[in-house]
């Protein structure tokens, strides 16, 4: 499994994206994502073991395919790297307002005094 840094990167390529965005909205196979997407099936089957090496998704073998979907676990552990962020920007976004709110109430006071 890559880094976190490494797995947002690896969903910077536009196609690899779009074939992440397919799998979360259902399992398919290699040929099934071609289809849908504009690169050949070889590029298609690079673009995944890409996606399975950075632990975002998995395959079974379904006769003499494999069927890919997300792994819950990679996904997870990507939106907890995020979240972090998320939760950083939010805290720093109320001490801003918090502050901003306590200089214009001290604004009013030095007018009115």
């Amino acid at each position: 499994m890559k880094t976190n840094g490494q797995v947002i990167g690896v969903l910077g390529d536009p196609t690899r994206r779009e074939i992440f965005e397919l799998l979360s909205e259902r399992p398919a196979s290699v040929g099934d994502l071609a289809a849908l997407v504009p690169v050949s099936r070889p590029a298609v089957s690079q673009h995944l073991r890409v996606l399975k090496d950075a632990g975002l998704v998995s395959d079974e073998r379904d006769g003499t395919r494999r069927i890919y979907h997300l792994d819950p676990d990679g996904v997870a552990e990507m939106r907890a790297y995020l979240d972090r962020f998320w939760n950083l920007a939010m805290a720093g976004f109320k001490q801003r307002v918090e502050q901003r709110a306590k200089q214009r109430v001290d604004q009013r006071r030095e007018e009115t005094t």
